[in-house]
């Protein structure tokens, strides 16, 4: 393993950087790589952004790493640096200039091990910067972009990389493998008296899953099985292309984060799927969503939606119906899913249709402070410190509510609350959307 240096810039403490199984490249070859890959990804969009940035630090403000520790390393813009110093010296309108009176020197592989930790460990691609950019610059696409990067050079963190291979290598960074879903089905169906289907050859509904959902919260895909046979759909799950979840993406791996995607695309056309449902996982969304037609190469032949915006829908067509629970409760609005991807009204249609006393977390639901655990950063141990730092916005924001239950419609998130939960002892446990949804199913007239 490298042990290069880690932090925001020069002077940083010494700590060891991922290798990313590349450690037999040499620095210049690793520079090479990542200099490629940023210039490739350049296009107009991504030169007007680094171009508008005024400088007015109002994206520090919506970062809560900045909010929670002062830094201002942890400003989000400054988290893109690198890329937009090589932007300045190569491909900027005066990057003649720049080289030749030295106003912008050549990024060194130095410098990217620098950033490992602003690009990786402190950025969950929230986007809560974005929403306040007053140039409108989608940070965490450029961050994305410098990620691809960082994948080149072999500069991804171990503990994101190692699920990551496991990903390509087995079809799920948690190892739920095609037999482990297989046995987890028979399981589920035997313990809990539901059909849940596997294998069809046709349906109209393709149902993916969270590899967290598989290892650490079965019973949302019981809960996903009931509401599904409640409403009559004709769905299934799919060996072949069951796993939403995308670490490939995260890393910055873009070969990796298109085979996971293509399983999915080709598990849908085999059933000749009208709709795919994404499970209760944010980057799945992200990925599947918004950037699956961009794997593909073409517009998807189906249309694709979070499990939370297929039950406002069959809540409206009078196909899902529901019992009252007057509990109050509060709603987390996982950042990919409301902020990043728009879906906030369909858990309040929920909500709305249990008759639940919502209590609404401030700021939410575009505002909403992100769990802390998203872009990958839950799965490095290294951040952990600083994760449970900004985990007190959320913690606060919840008790504010003084809601009873804490629902959240993403399996990532509800890992971080689960871990904030257990590390401050806090009395507060994150519950599933759905499985919320499954236990107050009322009978069809």
């Amino acid at each position: 393993m490298n042990t290069t240096t880690l932090g925001a810039g020069p002077g940083a403490a010494r700590a060891p950087v991922g290798d990313n199984k590349q450690g037999s490249l040499s620095d210049a070859e690793r520079l090479d790589r990542a200099m490629t890959s940023f210039l490739r990804d350049f296009n107009t969009t991504s030169a007007l952004y680094l171009e508008a940035c005024v400088h007015c630090g109002q994206c520090a403000e919506a970062c809560q790493y900045y909010v929670q520790t002062g830094d201002p390393k942890y400003t989000p813009i400054w988290k893109v640096e690198p890329i937009k110093q090589a932007y300045k010296r190569l491909m900027g309108p005066l990057a003649p200039l720049y080289r030749l009176f030295g106003l912008k020197k050549a990024v060194t592989i130095e410098e990217l091990e620098q950033w490992q930790e602003l690009l990786y460990d402190s950025c969950t691609l929230c986007g809560r910067c974005t929403l306040v950019c007053p140039m409108g610059i989608d940070i965490p696409s450029l961050v994305l972009a410098a990620r691809h990067g960082m994948q080149e050079a072999g500069l991804v963190p171990d503990d994101l990389w190692g699920p990551t291979e496991r990903a390509r290598r087995e079809g799920s960074p948690l190892g739920a493998t095609k037999q482990v879903l297989k046995e987890r089905i028979a399981w589920l169906t035997d313990d809990n008296n539901v059909t849940i289907p596997l294998d069809r050859e046709q349906a109209d509904i393709l149902v993916t899953i969270s590899s967290v959902e598989i290892m650490k919260y079965p019973q949302s895909i019981t809960a996903m099985a009931r509401v599904m046979n409640h409403i009559g759909a004709s769905w299934t799950f799919r060996s072949d292309g069951y796993e939403a979840t995308n670490f490939n993406m995260l890393s910055g791996d873009r070969t990796g984060q298109r085979e996971a995607t293509m399983r999915l695309i080709n598990a849908a056309l085999a059933i000749n799927a009208k709709t795919v449902i994404l499970p209760e996982c944010g980057h799945a969304y992200q990925a599947f969503r918004w950037a699956g037609a961009t794997m593909y190469g073409r517009p998807l032949p189906f249309r694709v939606v979070h499990i939370s915006e297929y039950l406002a829908e069959e809540l409206r067509a009078g196909r899902l119906s529901l019992k009252s629970d007057a509990r109050s409760m509060t709603f987390h609005d996982p950042c990919q899913i409301a902020r990043r991807g728009g879906v906030t009204e369909a858990p309040r249609e929920i909500f709305r249709a249990l008759g639940a006393d919502l209590r609404e977390m401030g700021p939410t639901p575009a505002g909403n402070w992100c769990c802390g655990g998203g872009g990958g950063v839950i799965t490095i141990h290294r951040a952990d410190s600083l994760r449970h730092r900004v985990f007190h916005l959320k913690m606060q924001q919840v008790e504010d509510t003084g809601a009873a239950l804490l629902v959240s419609s993403c399996s990532n998130c509800r890992l971080t609350f689960d871990d904030g939960q257990d590390f401050f002892h806090w009395d507060k446990t994150a519950h599933s959307l759905v499985e919320l949804v499954a236990d107050n199913l009322a009978e069809r007239h």
